[in-house]
């Protein structure tokens, strides 16, 4: 099995809610976020046609990916994030209830293969606290990508 890096980052959204609260009740600085009603903007900050549907909210929950390790690795990680988490459990519960979604993203840059095992532990925090778990996959180059997986 060969290394790979990932990163985790908070994707929250909702029919209504003003992003500033989503960032005081998890106490997390975003990296994007618009409100539902808001003039729809470009990635330069130019005003695009309509308006946003929804609210949006993303934050990093790690400064710079890591490098996967013995004491480091998505599972480790994720259950301190879930941790961490499970002081906003009325915020997440209430967040759902309204009709909105949080996600928790994990990035893997992969080298080669490699396995990512999820306990029943964190399976069950990711269901407590309403969380959806997506992971993107990553090739670390083209080459890795077109090589088929060996089993």
């Amino acid at each position: 099995m060969s290394d790979y890096e990932f990163t985790i980052s908070l994707c929250v959204r909702h029919p209504t809610i003003d992003p500033s609260a989503i960032s005081r009740s998890l106490g997390i600085e975003p990296q994007h976020t618009w409100k539902a009603g808001d003039a729809r903007r470009g990635p330069a900050g130019e005003e695009l046609e309509g308006v946003y549907h929804q609210s949006y909210w993303t934050g990093r929950l790690m400064d710079e990916p890591q490098l996967s390790s013995g004491r480091a690795t998505v599972e480790s990680v994720l259950l301190q994030t879930l941790s961490q988490l499970g002081r906003s459990h009325d915020f997440l519960q209430q967040l759902s209830t309204d009709g909105g979604t949080a996600e928790l993203v994990v990035s893997l840059f992969a080298r080669g293969i490699f396995r990512l095992d999820l306990s029943p532990e964190s399976s069950a925090l990711l269901g407590r606290l309403r969380l959806t778990i997506a992971f993107d996959i990553h090739p670390h180059s083209p080459r890795n990508a077109a090589a088929p997986a060996a089993n």
